[in-house]
């Protein structure tokens, strides 16, 4: 079929023309990835398919920003189009779309998802409808410096103070050995999803709960959470430097794989990038689970991306049998190989190959496995407000501009605001 004319066009245009795919003729349309790696992986993929078939795919850019993508879904789904079949869809969106994909079980079969992770599949799975397939999986870890950490005689941090104390050492050190650019710590400190992310990790790890709890309760203000809080607002422009308040993933690695930073947070696929040629750190990067407060447990937050179908896709079986075809296992593995994306099939973790290409897959089952869900299944439609009160309020933290205990109290008072619109 041609493809149609997009919804808010404009918006794509203007936010992702260095990207765009010339427009052919096509049998299906697929949204996957914006920029770099995960959109030639996506590429790569989709032309392995074509070849297979003998049909034609038309991968459609959408905006770089995940909140932008998700308006360009909704503006499309809303006016019931099906200009894209084929959409990559975020971990928090299942509840958000659903009424607008197509139940996979329906054209897959009842068992389209077996073998992959069950917290995954029921968090695609609404009002008892598989809404997407999981394609790839991910959790925040720690990254750290193996030369540096070795020089000064330490092991890999266990708690978040043990992080601060070791990255104040030997940010110290360094720089007046003369590596004036050297910081402790980096992470994710923009306000958006992201440091929603890095924040519900911090809050979690020292026992302070997730915001809101599977019965839709309130409990972000509490004594845990403030505390992780205060701690995190302490490195700002200690160990961490402060640009830190505009990064996201992609600063965050350029400051770590210049090799001016000690540890640094992101997602697993960094690693492959930080292990490439060109890396001035490579072969000097080690892979942990995240440290923990002094009462609680390493918590990784639940990410990864999924694909969904439009309900208005005018091929839905064949778009069924391109989404099959990319969360398969070969498919997911060669993901995992070349660009060190998390499986969502349990039995690659296990593979020889894909533990020779990214070691900690294996070290850090568990927190790939247990990941801390974000409360998007319990608050709905809500999610979007919630997620951007808890980041705002974040980053007010971070900047000094209140104290977590007030932020907190006032916190709470906008999500029981809006309890009523989930409970």
């Amino acid at each position: 079929m041609l493809k149609k004319p997009l919804i808010n066009a404009a918006l794509l245009a203007t936010a992702t023309a260095a990207f765009a795919s010339p427009v052919h003729a096509a049998d299906l349309t697929i949204s996957c990835g914006a920029v770099g790696a995960e959109l030639e992986l996506c590429e790569e993929g989709v032309e392995a398919w074509e070849e297979e078939t003998g049909h034609e795919v038309d991968i459609v850019s959408t905006p770089n920003s995940s909140t932008e993508r998700l308006s360009l879904y909704q503006q499309i789904l809303s006016a019931n189009s099906g200009d894209i079949d084929v959409m990559q869809i975020d971990v928090v969106w299942p509840g958000l779309l659903a009424n607008h994909l197509l139940d996979l079980n329906e054209v897959l079969g009842d068992d389209a998802a077996e073998g992959h992770f069950e917290a995954i599949v029921e968090n695609n799975t609404v009002d008892g409808k598989l809404v997407a397939m999981p394609w790839f999986t991910d959790a925040g870890v720690l990254y750290y410096r193996k030369d540096l950490l070795e020089e000064y005689g330490h092991e890999p941090p266990e708690t978040w103070e043990e992080l601060t104390e070791i990255a104040t050492e030997i940010q110290t050190a360094e720089r007046e050995a003369g590596n004036d650019g050297m910081w402790g710590f980096v992470f994710q400190g923009r306000a958006y999803e992201g440091l929603t992310t890095n924040a519900l990790e911090w809050v979690s790890s020292y026992g302070g709960g997730t915001l809101v709890d599977e019965d839709g309760k309130v409990t972000i203000n509490n004594d845990r959470a403030a505390a992780a809080l205060d701690l995190a607002a302490s490195w700002i422009d200690d160990i961490t430097p402060e640009g830190a308040l505009n990064y996201t993933e992609e600063e965050a690695r350029g400051i770590f794989q210049s090799g001016d930073a000690v540890f640094m947070r992101n997602w697993p696929y960094a690693w492959s990038l930080a292990q490439s040629e060109d890396s001035d750190v490579r072969d000097k990067v080690g892979v942990v689970k995240l440290p923990h407060g002094p009462d609680g447990e390493s918590a990784a937050t639940l990410g990864g991306w999924n694909l969904a179908i439009s309900k208005y896709s005018e091929a839905p079986s064949l778009a069924a049998e391109l989404v099959a075809f990319l969360t398969g296992e070969a498919e997911q593995k060669r993901r995992a190989i070349e660009g060190s994306y998390n499986p969502t099939l349990e039995r690659l973790y296990e593979d020889d190959e894909v533990l020779a290409a990214v070691p900690f897959f294996g070290t850090l089952y568990d927190t790939f496995a247990n990941a801390v869900a974000r409360p998007s299944a319990v608050t709905g439609e809500s999610y979007g407000r919630v997620s951007n009160a808890f980041f705002d309020t974040t980053h007010s933290v971070l900047s000094g501009d209140t104290s977590a205990a007030d932020a907190l109290a006032q916190l709470e008072s906008q999500l029981r605001r809006l309890e009523r619109r989930w409970k």
